[in-house]
């Protein structure tokens, strides 16, 4: 390729879901502000195959690669690949730039621990590697209030199923969702997922969230609203994950080697919906105490303004806060203005001095000195390290 001409880069990744688009809309950005080539994107559903153009020769293909024959189709063109999959298929490896599942597990767990659930399950699909990462890292972060996370498996991803499919897969839903000990907080493998357990519960007349609670664990944003209740979602970072994998296809198409491990990109937080809007606490008053703190997160509270919305004693309060969180009710004051100051600056282009403003934090002095004490990076470096530029 003569250094003069612009590069042709595929971009073979599913473009009908939230998470599709977030990950072109960040190729895009790298190419804006750094690639300068010709993209040719593949619009296409989660069940189309992967395919480039007649007789296409680039110099650069990232795709979304869940198959040996995928591999294989795009491995015989010659491009420089990356591959922006999760699954891992023994024998190819490509470059990766993926979603980190395992602290995508975690997250769900904190969101759900911190609405004082002990009973957890998962609803996802079987003998699946990848999928396994992420039941464990959400297994393992509720073990200690939860010896066995029940795990129900199906073994279609298709949201495109059959009709007597369908009706079978949510018969076998209901059942089990009758069967778990309630009030329960369960985490979906997708939005399509979550959203079939909303139906179930439906149709079994099992309350979300009162009985149920449901976490998705991506958040396509158009199918999650369109649920009723609306559906919870991790924030999954496939915008960064496009830029990264952009990034390190220009190094590649460049000549520069690639990294020998996966590079491996956590999610940027919860966008909490209807489906996980409860608290699973007995105490009227620890609930009230715990929902007050969580709806005046931009403000500067202190525990004296909790006592005075919630009218019990401040030993009685510290007590209950202990035994169902784990922290004083000052550390979760910390911890809801800490997790609200995140997710300003991964999700928008605020200025530092509003963030924390917008967080409850009294100064932008204070703001960033407690910000680096408990995320060991400045506020601006945090914000670069989430969304990648």
């Amino acid at each position: 390729m003569a250094k003069s001409e612009m590069p042709h880069v595929a971009v073979l990744v599913d473009t009908a879901t939230g998470w599709g688009r977030r990950l072109v809309r960040g190729i895009i950005d790298y190419n804006r502000s750094h690639g300068s080539w010709y993209l040719w994107i593949q619009s296409r559903g989660q069940e189309t195959p992967i395919s480039l153009p007649p007789r296409w020769r680039g110099e650069g293909i990232i795709a979304r690669i869940g198959s040996r024959a995928a591999a294989k189709k795009i491995a015989t063109n010659g491009a420089s690949v990356v591959n922006i999959s999760a699954i891992e298929i023994k024998g190819v490896d490509f470059p990766r730039v993926a979603t980190d599942l395992s602290a995508a597990g975690r997250m769900g767990a904190e969101h759900l621990l911190d609405r004082g659930f002990v009973h957890f399950a998962y609803y996802g699909l079987k003998n699946q590697s990848f999928v396994n990462r992420h039941y464990r890292g959400f297994a393992d972060a509720v073990s200690g209030v939860c010896k066995e996370c029940a795990f129900y498996g199906t073994t279609s991803e298709s949201v495109s199923r059959k009709r007597a499919a369908w009706s079978s897969q949510q018969k076998g839903l209901v059942r089990w969702l009758k069967k778990l000990a309630k009030p329960v907080a369960i985490v979906a493998w997708t939005t399509e997922f979550g959203r079939e357990i909303i139906h179930a519960c439906r149709q079994a007349g099992i309350l979300v969230p009162e009985q149920v609670a449901v976490l998705a664990a991506d958040d396509d944003d158009l199918l999650c609203e369109a649920c009723t209740p609306s559906l919870s979602g991790i924030r999954l970072s496939s915008e960064q994950i496009g830029y990264k994998a952009a990034k390190l296809l220009d190094r590649m198409m460049r000549g520069h080697k690639p990294p020998k491990k996966s590079i491996f990109v956590a999610p940027t937080g919860i966008t909490a919906r209807q489906s996980t809007d409860t608290l699973a606490v007995d105490d009227v008053d620890l609930a009230r105490a715990i929902a007050f703190i969580r709806g005046h997160a931009s403000e500067a509270i202190q525990v004296s303004d909790v006592l005075r919305a919630v009218p019990v004693s401040r030993r009685l309060l510290e007590r209950h806060f202990q035994q169902l969180l784990g922290r004083s009710p000052a550390q979760e004051i910390r911890r809801v203005r800490m997790e609200r100051a995140k997710q300003l600056l991964a999700e928008t282009t605020m200025v530092i001095p509003d963030v924390a403003a917008a967080s409850g934090f009294g100064s932008p002095e204070h703001f960033a000195r407690v910000f680096k004490s408990q995320v060991g990076q400045t506020p601006l470096k945090y914000r670069f390290s989430i969304r990648g530029h």
